[in-house]
């Protein structure tokens, strides 16, 4: 089974055939029909306010270049789209917020799943 994204042949990212350029100039509904299931749900059946809110965040944050400054969220469950690339995030873990980097490899995940709640007692 191959992987939805690759490093083409010069060396440039590509998801499911397109790249980073072309999928940050798609709207947001053409970049749902290229996520996975789960994440299209959630885009098709709309964003809440507050994911809403996050997304134009990001949006003006890239567009300021503030890529630096960490956009401090709760939305665990967002999808993470080609607007958020290059960008931090400081997600809350349950006591903290931890930053998260987002690279083009995490296309079609959540923001969620690069923060873990629980460690590891030792």
């Amino acid at each position: 089974m191959s992987s939805d994204y690759q490093i083409g042949h010069e060396g440039e990212f590509t998801y499911r055939g397109h790249t980073l350029g072309e999928l940050q100039e798609m709207e947001l509904d053409e970049v749902a029909e290229l996520l996975p299931a789960r994440q299209r749900r959630t885009i098709e059946r709309g964003l809440s306010t507050e994911k809403r809110k996050l997304l134009e965040e990001a949006r003006e944050a890239d567009e300021e270049e503030t890529a630096n400054d960490p956009i401090r969220t709760h939305l665990r469950d967002m999808p993470i789209l080609p607007a958020f690339v290059g960008l931090t995030f400081a997600v809350y873990e349950g006591q903290s917020f931890e930053r998260v980097e987002v690279d083009p490899e995490m296309l079609g995940h959540y923001l969620g799943e690069f923060q873990l709640t629980r460690t590891s007692v030792e």
